[in-house]
């Protein structure tokens, strides 16, 4: 498949152009067809294939989610989205009274809110203050102490595109001991990623943005070495390694993360997370990413020609599959309206226009949206 044959997947394009995609993305033709026939098959065979089933999610799905993230399938667990995947991090350490967690001054609230809930337990906050929109590795590393256990960072952050430096984090926390979590919902499908180059203890990432799948999906990763950090905190059926052996009460946690799963997963979900997945690796995500920063770097400079001010930080390292962007003129509400109007679907965040365009889009779509900006 290349991205021109894509195109005829998305039924999206007959009716608007979609710029959303770090919102909810929309699905494509594959994904629903996956999905329904993993339903087919519950309709006529009930729980029958239902051992095949979790075989399949364990070794190939999760074997195809660990080749787009350079990861081990052991290390992969089924989660429901981002939020899911962070709070078996902030549930499941071991926290001490004065420990603290370091985190951004712009994060999205799924990974902020996990964290003030563990005032309760005596761990405290420690907050990155950004700078034009930047979150700096010596910043962070400003902020360690003793009691640091953690750094939480969004991997891009939602509002601006703004991607970190996971090198230089990864090894400053390696450095001082510190586990490193990531909200990579932004980064994950829009961005190519090998984990097998960073030192990241755990990452999050919802199905449903850059990755065009089903909502209610999601990836959560844990470093093989990185596992005995965290005491499960819902515990069930699937936690255990026992198969359909459901009267031997001994609890042996799984020796991987599919510890995490407690029971029953998305299957249909996952699924259609697992179609959209395979077209991600048919297309090869380096490609991938070079295709949204064509897209990205043509809007820029229409933008730019229009007198629009760039918010998202454009150097080569911390640019991402996100445009923020301010109109010089008039509000980015009245924008955002003229675009709506026009089937053209963008955001706003933080007061600045926001589009974020994906694998299915084309120049054609971007000199659309710049003609009719006012």
């Amino acid at each position: 498949m290349d991205f021109e044959d894509l195109k005829k997947e998305f039924p999206i394009k007959q009716k608007i152009i979609y710029f959303n995609n770090a919102s909810i993305g929309p699905i494509s033709y594959r994904v629903i067809s996956n999905i329904t026939n993993f339903l087919n098959d519950v309709r006529d065979n009930g729980r029958v294939h239902y051992p095949d089933w979790c075989q399949y999610a364990d070794t190939v799905i999760k074997g195809d989610i660990a080749k787009l993230i350079g990861a081990d399938s052991s290390e992969i667990a089924f989660v429901k989205n981002t939020t899911e995947g962070i709070l078996i991090v902030s549930n499941g350490i071991d926290w001490k009274p004065k420990d603290n967690v370091i985190i951004a001054d712009i994060e999205y609230p799924s990974n902020v809110y996990c964290w003030m809930n563990l005032e309760r337990k005596g761990v405290s906050i420690k907050w990155v203050k950004n700078k034009a929109g930047r979150i700096l590795v010596e910043d962070v590393e400003a902020l360690i102490d003793k009691n640091t256990r953690l750094v939480s960072l969004s991997a891009v952050q939602f509002s601006n595109g703004f991607k970190l430096d996971l090198e230089r984090l990864g090894n400053l926390c390696r450095k001082r001991k510190i586990l490193l979590n990531l909200d990579a919902i932004q980064w994950l499908g829009a961005l190519h990623m090998d984990l097998s180059k960073y030192h990241i203890d755990f990452l999050s990432a919802g199905g449903h943005k850059w990755l065009l799948g089903p909502m209610g999906t999601g990836i959560f990763y844990c470093n093989k070495n990185s596992m005995d950090y965290i005491h499960p905190q819902n515990v069930g059926y699937h936690s255990v390694d026992k198969s359909e052996d459901h009267m031997d009460y001994e609890l042996v946690f799984r020796p991987n993360a599919g510890r995490f799963e407690e029971a029953l997963v998305n299957f249909p979900g996952i699924w259609g997370l697992h179609e959209a997945i395979k077209i991600f690796l048919e297309l090869g995500t380096e490609k991938v990413e070079r295709h949204i920063y064509e897209l990205v770097s043509h809007a820029i400079e229409g933008l730019k020609a229009k007198g629009y001010e760039i918010i998202s930080p454009l150097g080569e390292k911390e640019r991402s599959g996100i445009l923020s962007f301010r109109p010089p003129t008039v509000s980015s509400e009245e924008v955002y309206a003229n675009l709506i109007k026009n089937d053209i679907n963008v955001a706003i965040r933080a007061g600045n226009l926001r589009m974020s365009p994906s694998i299915y889009n084309d120049h054609e779509e971007v000199d659309r949206f710049l003609k009719i900006l006012n």
